[in-house]
C-alpha cells in the first residue's frame, strides 16, 4: 500500500510559503505604521501605493497556497523573528529612515524567497509549478518595491542627515527602472488573482489543471517513489477539492443547475474518492498496475472536469453575478484551506 502521503520536499515548501505569508502580514502592518509616522507626502502616498499592491499580493499567496495544497505554519525562526520586528518597528528607538531600511530588507527577503519557491518547484514537480505561477507577478512586483523603497530611503535619509532635500537624479532613473518591470511583467495576475476579482470558475480551473497535470506526471515514472510523491499529493488535492465543492459550490448551483445534474456530480465525486481509497490501498512498487488503475482514475476524473467546465461553468454565468461568482470563490477557497488543515492533522 501508498505508505505516506506526505513528501518531506513538498512539505518542506509549504513551510516557506507559509513563512511568505507571515512576512506580508508583517509587511502589510509595517507599512500601515510607516504611513502615519511618515514625514513626507510624497513618500506617504508611495508607501499608500505600495500597501495597496501588497493587500493584493495576500490575497495572491493565500491562492498559490490552498492550490499548492499542503497546510503548514511557519517555521520557528521565522515566527521569532517576526514578533522582533514588529517590536523593532513600533518602538522608538530607530528613526524614521532606520524603520524604511529595514522594511527594505524584509521585502528583498520576501522577493529571494519566492524565487527560492520557483526554482524549488521547478526541481521537484511539474504539478508545483501549476499550482504556484501566480506567484511570479507578486515577486517582480516586490522587486519594483524594492527599487522604489531605495530612492525613498535616499530622500529620507538625505533629509535626515542634512536637513535638505536630495538631488532627484535617483529618483526618477528608480521610477523608469520601476516602469520598465512594470512593463515586463505587468499585474495581470495580481489583478485578477486576488481574492475580491478571482471567481469561482477560476479557481475550479486550476485545481482540474493541476489535477491533470499530476496524472501526466504519474503516466510518465515507473519509480515507486514518484508514484507515491505524485500519488500522496493528487490524494489530498482532489478529496480537498471535492469536499470543498460539495460543501460550497454544488449547494449554491443546485436551483438552477438542475437536481439530476448536481446529483451525477456527487456520484461522480463518491465515486472517485472510493477508487482513490482503492489505489491508496495498492503499493506502488507494482508500478503497472498502479498506474493502470489510476488511468481508470483519470477517465472517471475527466468526463466530471468536462462537465463542470461546459455546462455547471455556463449554468453558473447565466445564474450568478461577478459578485456572487467572487464571494462563492472565496467560500470555496477558505473551505478548502480548512479542510486541508484538518486532512494535515488527521494524517500527522
Amino acid at each position: 500500500m501508498v505508505t505516506t502521503l506526505n513528501d518531506a520536499k513538498r512539505l518542506a515548501i509549504g513551510e516557506k510559503l507559509a513563512d511568505m505569508q507571515a512576512f506580508q502580514n508583517l509587511i502589510i502592518s509595517n507599512e500601515q505604521k510607516l504611513m502615519m509616522e511618515c514625514p513626507d507626502q510624497d513618500v506617504r502616498e508611495r508607501l499608500q501605493n505600495m500597501l495597496e499592491d501588497d493587500q493584493k499580493n495576500l490575497g495572491v499567496l493565500e491562492t498559490v497556497i490552498v492550490q499548492y495544497g499542503v497546510q503548514a505554519e511557519p517555521s520557528q525562526a521565522t515566527q521569532m523573528m517576526v514578533e522582533q520586528i514588529q517590536q523593532m518597528m513600533a518602538g522608538s528607538e530607530l528613526s524614521f529612515y532606520k524603520k524604511l531600511a529595514q522594511h527594505e530588507l524584509i521585502k528583498h527577503g520576501q522577493v529571494m524567497s519566492g524565487l527560492l519557491v520557483h526554482k524549488a518547484g521547478q526541481t521537484v514537480g511539474a504539478d508545483i509549478e501549476v499550482a504556484i505561477t501566480p506567484l511570479n507577478t507578486v515577486n517582480f512586483e516586490n522587486r519594483a518595491h524594492q527599487e522604489q523603497l531605495k530612492g525613498m530611503l535616499e530622500l529620507v535619509g538625505v533629509r535626515e542627515l542634512t536637513g535638505q532635500d536630495a538631488d532627484q537624479g535617483l529618483w526618477a532613473r528608480v521610477q523608469d527602472a520601476v516602469a520598465a518591470i512594470s512593463g515586463v511583467a505587468g499585474s495581470v495576475v495580481t489583478q485578477s488573482s486576488d481574492k475580491q476579482d478571482m471567481n469561482i470558475q477560476t479557481l475550479i480551473r486550476l485545481d482540474h489543471n493541476k489535477a491533470n497535470t499530476i496524472f501526466t506526471e504519474i503516466g510518465a515514472t515507473k519509480d515507486p517513489q514518484k508514484l507515491q510523491e505524485y500519488f500522496g499529493q493528487l490524494y489530498k488535492d482532489l478529496l480537498a477539492h471535492a469536499k470543498a465543492e460539495e460543501e460550497v459550490v454544488y449547494p449554491r448551483v443546485r436551483s438552477f443547475y438542475g437536481e439530476d445534474n448536481t446529483k451525477e456530480l456527487y456520484d461522480e465525486q463518491a465515486e472517485m474518492e472510493q477508487m482513490l481509497n482503492e489505489i491508496r490501498a495498492m503499493s506502488p512498487s507494482n508500478a503497472d498496475a498502479f498506474r493502470s488503475r489510476v488511468e481508470d482514475l483519470m477517465e472517471i476524473v475527466g468526463d466530471h472536469i468536462r462537465q463542470e467546465e461546459s455546462t455547471m461553468f455556463a449554468a453558473i454565468d447565466r445564474n450568478c453575478t461577478d459578485e456572487q461568482k467572487e464571494q462563492m470563490a472565496t467560500e470555496f477557497k477558505s473551505a478548502k484551506a480548512r479542510i486541508q488543515q484538518e486532512m494535515a492533522n488527521a494524517l500527522k
